[in-house]
């Protein structure tokens, strides 16, 4: 194996919790029902395929740019107030990888201005050689899109690469890119279907370092 390619949210930082609060909490200001649900539905997407989600369920009628503003707008607050939440482990993994000489990658589903943003935020932007993000992509996850392009763009086929994942639609999409998935669940719990695509399912990222030394 030559690559690991991580996603961002869910797996690096504990952004996605914000995220989903800050959708909750507006949604309940405004007696929007069945927010939750549908926020769990969006996770590991890009913005095209979550708008298309959300309008789907509530109708094209739906204020979505409005509500996405407003609930940027909050979890940027956070942010701002208390940092970027990195996951236990992150630094240890990344610094391993460096030095065991694996090619390092990023496929995100988030937009590149967030992304970067998150990474410089929290000090570790320079462990990664390829930077994939939603909007270079018109579907992203479950679709391959994401993970075949970081693997192009890293000049390593897709069975030589980890992707470590957090989300379903993550682990689906490197699934069918041909990669190795492997689960670190943040939001939502490995069902069969997630154990019989992952490679290896663990708690946090020390245990997928401990995991990858014995490979």
């Amino acid at each position: 194996m030559k690559a690991v390619v991580f996603d961002m949210d869910g797996v690096l930082f504990d952004t996605e919790k914000l995220c989903r609060t800050s959708w909750t909490a507006l949604a309940k200001e405004q007696g929007i029902e069945d927010m939750e649900e549908v926020f769990m539905q969006c996770v590991g997407r890009n913005a095209n395929d979550t708008k298309e989600l959300v309008l789907n369920h509530y109708g094209q009628e739906f204020p979505y740019d409005t509500f996405r503003q407003r609930s940027s707008e909050w979890f940027w607050e956070q942010i701002e107030q208390n940092g970027v939440p990195v996951k236990p482990g992150v630094r240890e993994l990344l610094s391993y990888l460096k030095e065991a000489g694996y090619h390092i990658g990023l496929a995100s589903s988030s937009r590149r201005e967030s992304v970067i943003s998150h990474l410089s935020g929290a000090g570790i932007s320079g462990f990664f050689s390829v930077i994939v993000t939603g909007d270079m992509v018109e579907h992203s996850k479950p679709l391959p899109d994401i993970y075949l392009l970081a693997c192009e763009k890293m000049q390593v086929a897709p069975e030589e690469a980890y992707a470590i994942e957090d989300s379903p639609n993550g682990i689906r999409a490197a699934y069918a890119a041909g990669m190795k998935p492997v689960m670190v669940p943040d939001l939502i719990a490995p069902d069969e279907e997630m154990r019989s695509l992952s490679f290896g399912v663990f708690d946090n990222l020390l245990e997928v370092r401990d995991f990858l030394r014995g490979q």
